[in-house]
């Protein structure tokens, strides 16, 4: 029997929807763990990133089947496997289907990539299984979503998430009722999942999990207009959507407006170098929001998300000068778009 987690003086745990399951809010996605984008994978970094987050009181780590063409769920599998502590492990299905087309979603072959899965981490169960933002077209074929009962029967997965988009989707995929989360992009500079998705969740006791808190990093603060990436690295070649949807780079924000934004936020913060913690936390004052995956390349950014606990509680007079900033520069341009 694995200990329960939950004895970290600083961590926070919240409900992740009907799954009932109580889970770090502020937890760990992989995308890139073990080397920054654009770089190799290193897997003595992933394993000390891991376990750094771990025993910070970190008890869910969110990866999927194409990172790292599965190395990451290797290293979420060897690490997890080591330790004595309940950690909560979700993986993503879908991204593999070339071309990605709603044709080439079929039963029979996201279980197999589940399998796969199953085999890459060496877990006899995956605790969630999401959609990885499936065409549109998906959402409204119901023999997909029923397909998951049967891994569910097996012991093969304990919960069905969808990661998704657009508001949209994510409103059309809770539609399901084995749908039990939804992962969506949710930050200062991405607010429209507030507005009605948000009331529709907690209606249905759905679990929210937010990915891309951090703006690909825009929202640290740590970048200016001389900032280089590194040609492999999403922020490089993806900032029209030219290999997937451009919402997840920088939010689908101009990098160089998002950095007019940025210097109006510091302005607020003008004691924080680093805006990380402070754009967390104006997530976390969500109460419907689940938990935040934010990223690691290295140990120093798990210290950064978890330093949330060692900030003040933002103000009113704050959050309300940080919505203003949303107002005049990023609305316009990204509102009506996810």
């Amino acid at each position: 029997m694995k200990r329960d987690q939950l004895q970290f003086p600083n961590m926070k745990y919240r409900k992740l929807g009907k799954t009932n399951i109580e889970l770090s809010e502020i937890s760990l996605g992989t995308w890139q763990v073990g080397g920054k984008w654009g770089s190799p994978f290193n897997d003595q970094s992933a394993d000390q990133i891991l376990n750094k987050a771990i025993d910070h009181g970190v008890n869910f780590i969110d990866t999927a089947d194409v990172y790292e063409s599965g190395l990451s769920e290797k290293a979420v599998g060897r690490v997890v496997r080591s330790r004595s502590e309940r950690i909560y492990v979700a993986s993503k299905c879908g991204r593999q289907i070339n071309p990605h087309v709603s044709e080439g979603y079929q039963p029979e072959v996201l279980q197999r990539y589940v399998e796969d899965t199953l085999q890459r981490t060496g877990l006899e169960t995956l605790d969630l299984i999401q959609l990885h933002c499936p065409p549109p077209e998906v959402y409204h074929r119901p023999e997909i979503f029923e397909s998951f009962e049967k891994l569910k029967d097996q012991g093969k997965i304990r919960h069905l998430g969808v990661s998704v988009e657009k508001v949209e989707e994510a409103l059309k995929a809770i539609e399901y009722p084995n749908v039990t989360t939804v992962q969506i992009i949710f930050n200062l500079f991405r607010q429209k999942p507030a507005e009605l998705f948000f009331k529709e969740a907690a209606k249905r006791d759905i679990g929210i999990i937010v990915r891309v808190p951090l703006a690909s990093g825009l929202l640290t603060g740590l970048y200016n207009k001389n900032t280089s990436f590194e040609p492999g690295d999403h922020r490089h070649f993806n900032r029209n959507g030219e290999a997937f949807d451009k919402g997840e780079t920088f939010s689908g924000i101009d990098y160089h407006l998002g950095l007019e934004a940025v210097e109006e936020l510091r302005a607020i913060f003008p004691d924080s170098k680093n805006l990380a913690p402070i754009a967390l936390q104006w997530i976390l004052q969500f109460p419907e929001v689940s938990c935040i995956i934010p990223g690691a390349s290295k140990i120093d950014h798990v210290i950064s998300n978890l330093s949330v606990y060692d900030l003040p509680t933002l103000e009113k007079e704050q959050i309300d000068q940080m919505n203003a900033i949303y107002e005049k520069y990023i609305k316009k341009e990204v509102h009506h778009l996810w």
